[in-house]
């Protein structure tokens, strides 16, 4: 598979609000997941499972049941505002002030799994978007709320052990492997109409522990604070920041 390249030396980063989704924006995050890991689309970017999995990567019902657990949410990236989308793509900013808000580009899902500690899963970013260092702005934020809004201490996650790269890049964001592994999630993956395109596949269970303060490996915090989001959404951490250095 081939990364996107990095966005050039100097590159002003993007700056994204950060938000909890709500029902209202499932048909947002069903086509965000399924263009990251599945697909022929899911090749422009490097987080492709394409070449393992095939069919959708999980459905509306499957969405709604993460966002609704106890402890649990799925959080959006969003562009800080459409005139700042148009001028990290180079384009020259709309006149228009009404313009309708712009999708998210990148989302996740957290969940308390203890009393000190938090899972970190259905991370997607955009293709398209993938190789500018919102990957890892997401990671941060997601670190931080788990932190404000848990205690968390430990953040864990579990990644098929085919995916070099991404294990590769989580490390450098300061995550470990524990040595654990566990089963592929073959029964969850039939529901929704996936189909393993190999054998042996596997999970490895990687962990990062959170005490240190760390945000993702070079994440610049601009704006944080607890309260509730604009519109009918759930309280919860809401930020707006911006990174730099690796994608």
């Amino acid at each position: 598979m081939t990364r996107p390249a990095p966005a050039p030396a100097g590159a002003k980063p993007a700056a994204l609000h950060f938000r909890e989704a709500t029902p209202a924006d499932i048909p947002l995050i069903e086509p965000l997941v399924q263009s990251a890991y599945r697909g022929d689309e899911s090749r422009q970017g490097w987080t492709t499972e394409a070449d393992v999995l095939a069919g959708p990567r999980i459905d509306a019902a499957g969405i709604l049941a993460k966002m609704t657990a106890p402890d649990s949410a799925i959080l959006l990236a969003l562009p800080s505002s459409p005139k700042e989308e148009e001028e990290s793509n180079g384009d020259r900013p709309a006149s228009n002030e009404d313009a309708p808000p712009q999708p998210p580009v990148a989302c996740c899902e957290v969940t308390r799994r203890g009393p000190r500690t938090a899972y970190f899963g259905l991370f997607a970013v955009s293709p398209r978007r993938q190789g500018g260092g919102i990957g890892r702005q997401v990671l941060a934020h997601a670190e931080r709320y788990c932190r404000a809004r848990w205690g968390a201490e430990v953040l864990e996650m579990s990644v098929i052990w085919t995916r070099v790269e991404l294990i590769a890049w989580y490390e450098r964001r300061g995550y470990r492997r524990t040595g654990e592994t566990r089963e592929f999630p073959h029964d969850e993956m039939r529901k929704t109409g996936g189909v393993a395109l190999r054998e042996g596949l596997y999970m490895i269970v990687m962990q990062k522990d959170l005490r240190d303060g760390g945000d993702g490996d070079g994440a610049r915090e601009v704006q944080v604070g607890v309260g509730k989001v604009e519109g009918d959404g759930p309280a919860g951490v809401v930020s707006v920041v911006a990174v730099s250095g690796e994608p």
